[in-house]
């Protein structure tokens, strides 16, 4: 079984005012220039799942340039044996809008008929950079296998933001506090055990790996005071800190203040003491466990977006990549300068020449 898109039509997105493709179910190897319109692609596969897309951009930003009339993505999606008509728009910059087969519905319920992976390269220095990017990563990966993690990721977000806002106005009832507290620790321990049980996911999916991308050891490390394991214990932790968090003037635990550690395995050297080529290995080999853990999870390998990825790797890690992509069975959507980057996947992939004429982009099929 398969999960992938079959068509896709993007209008007024970024640097496209209309762009269609027509993909089977192979890999997609995109390439052209910088700055020819690659990345925009990716940003609007990403957003056929949960969550603010591989930019993390709002709606506003996403519209095309200079006519900000809003924007408009549609896609066939063909998960598992089913084929769905995804409709995702923005009007003149209001929230983002999506139609399941010409049923409203919210971001969320895209989680249960896509699961969209990705690397770009803004990840590269996640081992080296501050704590709220791993969190980020891990969360992603976590709402792959666990589409209501991200329900309860923003559970967590709205009581900890109103909670933080009684702290800066230095209210002191009690009263006030009592009912954020319960959502926050029930949001909170629930968020711990998600991301736990996607590490152990992930765990188990790197002991079916090869050689050719070096295996992470992956750590969520919190302490017991920021993160209590029970909902109870959490709820009497925030009302016992309320006098702490109120000089800080925000909260000071919970899974927000947790971090994510990563260890090349086979080494023993923390990923954030490892080489930049070490790092982005590691990246790789992260995500195709991530792929390999949802094709028995879900019922199908993910789509997975590779942003620039086959310009950081040497001729023998991009065939390796390009095995595993096609061993996988995923739709994998890939971006480069040229052509030649994907030599080594030949007709396993089908490939779109990306331009940019006058600020416009163009998406050409071109045959392998």
């Amino acid at each position: 079984m398969q999960l992938c898109l079959n068509s896709l039509l993007i209008s007024h997105f970024r640097s496209h005012k209309v762009a269609r493709m027509e993909p089977d179910a192979r890999p997609v190897a995109l390439f052209g220039p910088n700055g020819a319109g690659k990345t925009n692609i990716l940003e609007a596969v990403s957003l056929f799942s949960p969550g603010r897309g591989l930019r993390r951009a709002s709606a506003q930003d996403m519209a095309r340039r200079p006519e900000a009339l809003g924007w408009k993505i549609t896609g066939g999606l063909r998960s598992l044996h089913q084929l769905h008509e995804i409709e995702i728009w923005s009007e003149e910059g209001a929230a983002r809008q999506v139609r399941i087969d010409s049923k409203a519905a919210a971001q969320t319920a895209l989680g249960r008929v896509a699961r969209v992976l990705w690397l770009i390269p803004a990840m590269d220095r996640l081992w080296i950079e501050g704590a709220e990017g791993r969190r980020r990563f891990l969360d992603r990966m976590t709402l792959s296998f666990e589409p209501a993690h991200a329900e309860v990721s923003l559970a967590w977000e709205k009581a900890m933001r109103e909670r933080n806002r009684l702290l800066k106005d230095m209210v002191r009832d009690p009263a006030w506090y009592a009912v954020l507290e319960a959502q926050l620790a029930a949001a909170g321990v629930a968020i711990n055990a998600n991301r736990r049980a996607a590490l152990r996911q992930l765990e188990a999916a790197q002991a079916d790996a090869g050689t050719s991308f070096p295996a992470a050891t992956l750590e969520l490390v919190h302490s017991e005071e920021d993160l209590p394991g029970s909902e109870e214990a959490m709820r009497r932790a925030l009302s016992d800190n309320r006098a702490r968090d109120m000089a800080a003037g925000r909260t000071l635990i919970g899974p927000h203040r947790a971090d994510l550690i990563g260890t090349y395995a086979s080494k023993g050297v923390p990923a954030r003491d490892c080489s930049t080529g070490e790092q982005k290995a590691l990246l790789v080999s992260l995500i195709l466990a991530n792929a390999r853990a949802l094709a028995r999870d879900f019922g199908a390998p993910p789509l997975l977006l590779l942003d620039e990825v086959a310009a950081h790797l040497d001729a023998e890690r991009r065939a390796a990549l390009y095995d595993e992509i096609v061993a996988l069975g995923a739709q994998a959507w890939m971006t480069g300068t040229e052509a030649s980057l994907f030599e080594a996947m030949g007709a396993r992939a089908q490939y779109f020449e990306v331009t940019e004429t006058d600020g416009v982009s163009q998406v050409v099929s071109v045959a392998e």
